[in-house]
């Protein structure tokens, strides 16, 4: 890995899902897959760890709450033309949290993964 690269835990229910929701979705590609405990994938200089329940990251804290799928932290990935990659994903049934909504910086939308991870689509606004 360079130093440019980004490293990003995600926690899954399924990791073989996971790995093929992110490479036939979103262009990942697979850098290792030891499912069902955990695979990594990669787009440009995003590295995604995929950790599933038997992963050490899944292991309960020391408080007995265990790591799980979800929440509202999600990677960010910038595209050109968001309303065609709306269309695209919703062509091969990929779930979407809301709309597209557009502000002053640009317009984003919310995919949610095999998991209930969120991943937000961002096309910046023209300038």
């Amino acid at each position: 890995m360079s130093e440019t690269t980004v490293n990003v835990r995600y926690m899954v229910d399924d990791v073989g899902a996971a790995v093929t929701w992110y490479t036939t979705h979103l262009g990942f590609s697979i850098l290792s897959n030891h499912a069902p405990a955990f695979a990594d994938v990669r787009r440009g200089s995003l590295r995604l760890l995929l950790s599933g329940p038997t992963s050490s990251a899944g292991r309960p804290m020391p408080d007995g709450e265990q790591p799980r799928s979800g929440g509202w932290n999600r990677i960010h990935l910038i595209v050109d033309d968001l309303p065609a990659e709306v269309a695209r994903l919703r062509a091969t049934g990929v779930r979407f949290r809301n709309e597209i909504v557009t502000g002053p910086g640009g317009s984003q939308i919310l995919l949610i993964d095999s998991s209930g991870n969120y991943v937000e689509l961002f096309q910046p606004a023209r300038r």
